[in-house]
């Protein structure tokens, strides 16, 4: 299960691509909802927590602390 854990700023991969082609995201807000932005387009998407996670795959980068 620590694949799940995340903290604001890292870059996760989801399940689905974007449509611009790319599968990469940053978490740029957490609360009960999160909001990801995609690294390809800068296109930012709001998720409610219960979804991202069901859609999140796994972390690739973690944010510098």
């Amino acid at each position: 299960m620590s694949d799940k854990e995340f903290a604001l700023h890292d870059v996760v991969e989801m399940k689905k691509q974007h449509p611009c082609g790319e599968n990469r995201w940053q978490i740029i807000r957490m609360g009960m909802d999160i909001r990801i932005k995609c690294l390809g387009c800068q296109h930012s998407v709001m998720l409610p927590r219960k979804e991202f996670l069901k859609k999140m795959k796994r972390v690739l980068e973690r944010a510098s602390t």
